[in-house]
């Protein structure tokens, strides 16, 4: 019966600490570490690509670039929000 009180209280704490985006912020998390991965393969594929194709690797790069600043301005804009 201690162990069920404590974790709902540590369980009740923890909500009320953390921010109202708090689980926006984690999507955009793991959709920024999913967008690195891509950004790293597809510096990996520079590597065995034709020349026909490292054009195509290119603009692929410079889209999840944007992608990357978007969510990273996202995130800022859920902190500043949080954090007037």
């Amino acid at each position: 019966m201690l162990r069920i009180i404590t974790v709902l209280l540590l369980m009740t704490v923890s909500a009320v600490a953390l921010h109202d985006n708090t689980f926006a912020v984690f999507e955009l998390r793991e959709e920024l570490q999913m967008r690195y991965m891509n950004l790293w393969e597809l510096f990996q594929q520079l590597e065995y690509v034709t020349p026909e194709q490292r054009e195509i690797v290119y603009s692929e790069i410079e889209h999840i670039r944007t992608e990357i600043q978007q969510i990273i301005d996202q995130i800022l804009a859920h902190d500043k929000h949080e954090h007037p």
